[in-house]
Formats: C-alpha cells, structure tokens, sequence
C-alpha cells in the first residue's frame, strides 16, 4: 500500500530549488528534472510545476538566487574594505561553497536569461566585480582579466581539473592574484 502524498508542502518552492541543488550536486544541471526534483519533495509530479512551468524555470530561479548569493558576498568583501584580490578570493569561496549554483549560473543555455530577478541579481553581482577594477588604468580590460583568473580557476577546482586538492583555494587564489594584480 502506497502512502498517499500530501496536497500541501510548507515551502514547495524552497523545497524544490534545495532539492534542485542536491541533484545539481549529484548528476550535474543534466540531471535535474521536474518529475525527480517533485519524488524527493514527496509530492506530486505537478508540484513543481505550479512554482516554476518546467526545468527552465527551475534553473532560472537557481541562477538567480546564485547571482545573488555572489552579489551578498562581494557587497559584504566591499564593506569590509576589501580590495581586487579579496573580490577574487570571495567569488572563489563562493563557487567552491556554492557549487550547483555556480555550475547553473554561466550556463545562460539553461535558463531564461532575460528574466527581472536574474537580470538584476546578475547585475548587482557585476558591479560589484566592475567596482574592484574601478582605478585601473583600463577598467574594463583588468575587469575581463581578473574575473577570467578567478572564474578560470575556480571551475579548474571545483572540476578536479587541478592536481592542488590538499591546498585551501581561496589562500591559493589570494596568493596568484595578489602577485599579478597588486602593485
């Protein structure tokens, strides 16, 4: 005898969006999918769909969250006085603290990019960086650069594409940035 499911979850959308991550985390964004993300909330495969329309909307939805999360993080890096090298080594700590986000969000093949909450999330998220290189003498050039350096390395790590796993990213982006960036 099957146990019949409940008609109401507390937060589906929660639910759904933290159960998207798991998947994320254990197949990779191929592996989400409506009809799964809804068995591991326990209802029913139209639950999901309600809150999001399809995987698109789910994956949406995380990327902007994740947008976000980064925006928050290097707002908070800004406040604290934190230069260039210390923006870098936030976004580093954010996509190894945060990596189904991250995987979700620079893959715009996924998701809606035009949607408001991910349009603005993303852009805070990008001023934020853009404030970093402000002095430069090119802004827009050592933008490009530092954030291919950080975002380069932090998908090389969190892919075990690099051979330094016994070391802390986040002290080895400090270090590598500082001497390139820092004068």
């Amino acid at each position: 005898m099957t146990t019949p499911r409940p008609y109401h979850h507390g937060d589906l959308r929660r639910a759904v969006l933290d159960a998207a991550v798991d998947a994320i985390t254990e197949h990779g964004p191929a592996g989400v999918g409506l009809r799964d993300l809804a068995r591991r909330v326990g209802v029913s495969h139209a639950g999901p769909v309600h809150h999001f329309k399809d995987k698109a909307g789910v994956l949406t939805a995380l990327a902007a969250e994740g947008f976000g999360l980064l925006a928050d993080a290097l707002d908070a890096t800004v406040a604290l006085g934190g230069d260039m090298v210390e923006l870098g080594a936030a976004y580093v700590r954010f996509a190894v603290d945060h990596r189904a986000h991250f995987e979700v969000m620079f893959r715009p093949d996924l998701y809606r990019g035009d949607d408001p909450a991910l349009v603005e999330a993303r852009d805070r998220a990008g001023a934020a960086l853009a404030g970093g290189v402000a002095d430069r003498p090119d802004p827009e050039l050592a933008r490009v650069a530092a954030w291919s350096l950080v975002h380069g390395f932090a998908t090389l790590w969190n892919t075990g594409a690099l051979s330094h796993a016994d070391r802390d990213p986040v002290a080895m982006v400090r270090a590598f940035a500082g001497s390139m960036f820092l004068t």
